[in-house]
């Protein structure tokens, strides 16, 4: 269950890397809106890590989570914000997906 907790935490890391790419490219009250987006998402995301880290071990926990967020953030990057998506930055994030599978399956 607490894998399922840190997925959904690592989800919400996305969400505020989107919120935070948002609010840059808007002003006024948008702005705020979107920075507003950005503390609520972060708190979700570190109230779900710390219910994770609750039974699964911190190192392993803490690794899946930024490695889900840094997935996520990489593809509405590419997806959303127009990043380029070249063969180096894919094979890398193909690398990173591998590394968190691994990780998740040697926990304990």
């Amino acid at each position: 269950m607490n894998w399922i907790v840190l997925i959904i935490a690592g989800l919400f890391e996305v969400a505020f890397a989107f919120c935070l790419g948002r609010a840059k490219e808007t002003s006024g009250n948008e702005m705020y809106l979107w920075y507003g987006g950005f503390v609520v998402t972060l708190g979700i995301s570190m109230g779900l890590l710390i219910k994770a880290t609750q039974t699964l071990p911190i190192g392993t926990a803490y690794a899946v989570w930024t490695g889900v967020g840094a997935v996520g953030t990489v593809l509405i990057g590419i997806f959303i914000f127009k990043e380029p998506a070249t063969f180096l930055r894919l094979f890398f994030l193909i690398t990173l997906i591998g590394s968190i599978i691994g990780l998740k399956a040697v926990a304990n």
